[in-house]
């Protein structure tokens, strides 16, 4: 039986973290991803600790359901994953036995993150808050035991041959 790799992928709004996981999901054969965004996508977005609590489950359920299938070698999860807690929350959450667990969180310079929100905010991709939202974080993933990517000024590309790699 092969050995299955899970990537739990974190960074602020706005580092590429979902264009990133895309990419490295078409660079590795048997993959399947997972967006956590996707397991609370709702009109008005609301968090709340029931929906906190919620959201958690439908990922493990989904992380899990994708660990179990033997269609998939690689599972590939992205969200923002500012605090340690929650990443640990997910791997209790998720059997990783049998599996190598690389948790890695995509970092850039203040810069990069304003120019890159800015343009999803004049596309209409998101709205003017998440500047001051996405910014405030940004520091919070140096305290993570987490392997870390810059993003600054690299290709998607680069970055997804750097997470493979790993």
């Amino acid at each position: 039986m092969q050995v299955k790799t899970i990537y739990l992928i974190g960074g602020p709004m706005g580092v590429g973290k979902t264009a990133v996981c895309q990419r490295l999901k078409s660079k590795l054969e048997n993959s399947v991803f997972l967006d956590g965004d996707w397991c609370w996508d709702s009109h008005p977005f609301q968090v709340t600790e029931e929906t906190k609590k919620m959201v958690l489950r439908n990922i493990c359920f989904l992380l899990n359901q994708f660990l179990r299938c033997s269609a998939y070698d690689h599972v590939i999860f992205c969200w923002v994953m500012h605090q340690q807690a929650i990443i640990d929350e997910i791997l209790a959450g998720i059997d990783t036995a049998g599996c190598k667990v690389k948790t890695i969180s995509l970092i850039c310079d203040e810069r990069s993150l304003r120019e890159r929100l800015e343009k999803d905010i004049a596309a209409g991709v998101r709205t003017e808050d998440v500047i001051d939202r996405a910014v405030s974080r940004l520091g919070l993933y140096g305290k993570l035991d987490t392997h870390k990517i810059d993003t600054s000024r690299r290709t998607l590309e680069e970055i997804a041959g750097e997470i493979g790699a790993l």
